[in-house]
């Protein structure tokens, strides 16, 4: 393990435990700063000081351009959504995109029915992708770069993963977008974000439903949690509505955080140079697989998910198939 990481979660502390119906959040707090200048995507966009288009005319579904015309550094955010252009997309790893800097970001498509323009340029929702979808992400680029070095996905894995929650939503639609299925449940969404909040100190989470752990994002600063509680949390929330059971109680929230963070301690992590600035590390054992965006030193973002293993059979009772057209051009 990098001493940059077991430093970070050395530096951590558990809070306490917040729930609503079948979602549980326990706070990881934290004196830690990473003490790098950035902004985050979403006051990018706001701002108008960063623009995400198609690589090219004809597109490339695996692959966008982005300058950042910032006077800063720009935080991207793993499995953050980009709507418009060709078909809506997700980012498939944290990135630090320099100032003044031009690059090309790997991301998968979550809107497969689609590839015709609707915009020049995409926009956020301020969004990120459930952590289940998250999770089956990480673990294929994970292989992907042991394998080919390269940052990508397993499309097919994607498309239907997101043609599943669609299904089980009522949300399916021509080009199965998965904005449709968020804008579907927003009002219940709604009502885990009213069930949840910050806490000082507060650096990151790790998110429980149904009494087992979903996953856990946590940064380098207060300052950036902050800044992207609520997207992360509406995330957190689809996954609570999707899988709902029933009512949970708190009572293995902490020793649940615990052994998450025992397990990440032990977990071999793989340094590469990371698509914009720093370092990738990507984590996994038995137990978990996760990465971490460290950069001169310091953690940035670090996410973790229990290792599910094929997920394909595991959920086989629950994924609703559902057959749809596949539009792989740019592939």
């Amino acid at each position: 393990m990098e001493k940059s990481i077991q430093g970070y979660l050395g530096s951590l502390q558990i809070g306490e435990v917040q729930q609503f119906k079948n979602l549980t959040m326990v706070p990881v707090v934290s004196d830690y700063d990473d003490g790098l200048g950035y902004i985050t995507l979403g006051e990018a966009l706001g701002a108008g000081s960063i623009e995400i288009r198609e690589v090219s005319e004809g597109g490339s579904v695996p692959e966008l351009r982005v300058v950042n015309r910032a006077g800063k550094v720009v935080l991207i955010l793993d499995g953050e959504e980009l709507v418009g252009a060709k078909q809506n997309r997700i980012v498939n790893t944290t990135i630090l995109v320099a100032a003044g800097c031009e690059i090309v970001i790997p991301v998968s498509c979550v809107e497969q029915g689609r590839w015709t323009y609707k915009s020049d340029v995409f926009s956020s929702k301020q969004r990120v992708m459930s952590p289940s979808i998250r999770q089956v992400k990480a673990r294929d680029v994970n292989a992907s770069l042991r394998s080919t070095g390269q940052y990508r996905s397993d499309q097919s894995a994607i498309w239907q993963e997101v043609a599943g929650l669609a299904s089980r939503r009522g949300a399916v639609s021509e080009s199965m977008d998965m904005d449709r299925v968020f804008d579907k449940e927003a009002p219940v969404i709604k009502e885990y974000l009213e069930g949840f909040v910050l806490v000082e100190r507060q650096v990151g989470a790790v998110f429980l439903v149904n009494g087992k752990v979903a996953g856990m994002d946590a940064f380098g600063k207060t300052a950036t949690f902050s800044q992207v509680f609520k997207n992360l949390l509406e995330s957190y929330a689809m996954d609570a509505v999707d899988r709902f059971e029933k009512e949970t109680d708190a009572d293995t929230g902490k020793k649940a955080v615990s052994d998450l963070l025992a397990a990440a301690s032990a977990a071999k992590a793989e340094s590469r140079p990371s698509v914009g600035l720093g370092m990738d590390l990507r984590l996994e054992s038995k137990k978990l697989v996760g990465f971490a965006l460290e950069h001169e030193g310091r953690v940035v973002h670090i996410c973790l998910f229990l290792n599910a293993g094929n997920r394909k059979a595991d959920d086989s009772n629950r994924i609703v198939r559902h057959s749809t057209r596949r539009q792989r051009r740019g592939l």
